[in-house]
């Protein structure tokens, strides 16, 4: 399989933690982890459901993917987001050494990977690739519908 093909399987499956955490009224943000053609992590966003600033769908997916490889280096694999990490994920994403972020759409409020700040260019001893745009609109319309509905329902708040 080649990696346009292999990208858009994963983000497919980011997609769906993405719309299982807006189905429980989180931000539909989704994540998975992959390294050599395995599915070594998921998360999604629970900051609502755990009361906890950290429980970002990244965190969480990287949390998993060191217990399942065993160590804090994820060297050699791809973590798949359907939104732009915040500077906290970006700053996982660099101390856990993952090789590159794929990310289907840009988050010009809190993206750290491009939209408000590149961390990724600053001379951290690390710096993983960024592919962006991969399922973009499907990606940045679970985002859309999420607080189209939320503003539905509680009037005025500020989108993502």
């Amino acid at each position: 399989m080649d990696t346009m093909t292999s990208d858009t399987l994963y983000m497919q499956q980011a997609l769906e933690l993405a719309r299982l955490a807006a189905a429980e009224g989180e931000v539909p943000v989704g994540a998975v982890v992959v390294r050599d053609g395995r599915v070594v992590g998921t998360g999604r966003n629970r900051r609502e459901q755990a009361g906890n600033a950290l429980a970002h769908a990244e965190i969480e997916a990287i949390n998993e993917a060191c217990r399942t490889l065993g160590g804090w280096q994820l060297v050699g694999c791809t973590l798949y987001v359907t939104l732009e990490p915040c500077p906290m994920c970006a700053g996982a994403i660099i101390n856990s050494r993952i090789e590159r972020v794929v990310q289907g759409t840009l988050n010009p409020k809190a993206g750290s990977c491009g939209s408000v700040v590149d961390l990724f260019a600053l001379p951290y001893n690390h710096r993983p690739t960024v592919i962006t745009g991969v399922l973009e609109d499907e990606c940045r319309g679970v985002l859309k519908q999420f607080f189209r509905q939320l503003r539905d329902r509680n009037g005025a708040m500020e989108e993502v």
